[in-house]
């Protein structure tokens, strides 16, 4: 059930996933400590690669203002974030229009690319969707203004309501956990289910609220939405489809990745976003975060790249699996069995 506390944390019962304090993965691993950060910052034989100052995507997306009838569009903002319209329905994903994922405007990633809709282009609002607390996901310059403009709903898993009503008492924040069905209207649904992450704001409150992917139900089927996950074994990913059956879409992460020994366990490489695929039987999948803050080592083109040679390897065609720049388009139709139209 939603959680509206007052407290500066999450406050609820012990349960698999939360120990009354913090929330843990049980089949997972905790995050790296402050010691592997700062060896991974500044110890020897370090490689980052230097990405462009600014690197713009050809494209911009005017979305309609609705979206009716038995269609599926969704718009590529930038990273993590998405536009998805179905069902008269518009919801964003883990929206983020700032100019840096940071918790100040002058340090931290910068923006790489514009968004691929401009904010003023938005249609109506009416849900958000935040999987977790880290800064290039939960951003509260575009929460406070999507509250302004348009007051949707937004759905979080636990703890992260109280960041954005602590910040913006005008933000709807609802936390859910992880299994939990929100119906959004018009025969809309997600479900909030378990990812391979962690989640924080600060250095002192790890854990402390929760994480999660998004199983969507809309008119063309359902659309598993991974905004950050490491693959482990894959555990995660067969279980979404054990436990929701057959995903018409598997949106995957295939950025941030090195180097792989701090990096594994929490996000996945486009040869681990291959096999999550598979494992979670999904149709057809759309890769995202990468291309527009550079939070790891790899260079700004290595993810696509990689990820055109794992699926060569796994036999895998690449339309199965498509690279969409900001402002691109993909529409699948209820009618259409193949794969989804590019426009």
């Amino acid at each position: 059930m939603s959680t509206r506390r007052s407290t500066k944390t999450y406050c609820g019962p012990v349960s698999d996933h939360f120990d009354g304090g913090r929330f843990f993965d049980p089949d997972g691993v905790p995050p790296k400590s402050l010691s592997h950060v700062l060896r991974w910052q500044f110890g020897g034989g370090r490689k980052r690669e230097r990405w462009p100052d600014w690197a713009p995507s050809p494209h911009a997306d005017t979305p309609p203002a609705r979206v009716n009838g038995g269609k599926v569009r969704l718009s590529f903002i930038g990273h993590a974030s998405w536009l998805i319209q179905t069902a008269a329905l518009n919801i964003l994903i883990d929206p983020v229009w700032s100019t840096r994922a940071s918790p100040v405007a002058w340090a931290g990633p910068k923006r790489r690319d514009a968004p691929g809709i401009a904010f003023d282009a938005l249609p109506t609002i009416d849900a958000v969707l935040v999987s977790h607390g880290h800064y290039d996901h939960l951003d509260i310059a575009t929460l406070s203004k999507l509250a302004r403009t348009f007051a949707p709903r937004v759905v979080t898993p636990l703890g992260n309501d109280l960041t954005m009503r602590k910040a913006d008492a005008a933000i709807r924040a609802e936390s859910f956990d992880w299994h939990h069905r929100v119906e959004l209207g018009n025969d809309v649904a997600v479900t909030l289910v378990p990812t391979r992450h962690w989640s924080a704001r600060g250095v002192f409150d790890r854990n402390r609220a929760l994480w999660a992917s998004f199983v969507l139900e809309t008119p063309v089927g359902k659309l598993y939405v991974v905004c950050d996950s490491g693959y482990g074994d894959g555990r995660h990913f067969r279980r979404v489809a054990e436990a929701h059956g057959a995903l018409r879409l598997a949106i995957l992460p295939i950025g941030a990745y090195e180097p792989r020994w701090f990096m594994r366990d929490q996000h996945m490489n486009p040869s681990d976003a291959v096999k999550a695929l598979a494992d979670c039987g999904a149709a057809q999948a759309l890769a995202h975060h990468h291309g527009t803050f550079q939070l790891t080592d790899e260079a700004i083109d290595a993810p696509v790249v990689a990820l055109g040679e794992s699926l060569d390897a796994a036999q895998m065609p690449h339309e199965k699996f498509s690279v969409l720049k900001p402002g691109q388009v993909m529409e699948i139709d209820s009618v259409v069995p193949a794969f989804s139209r590019e426009l």
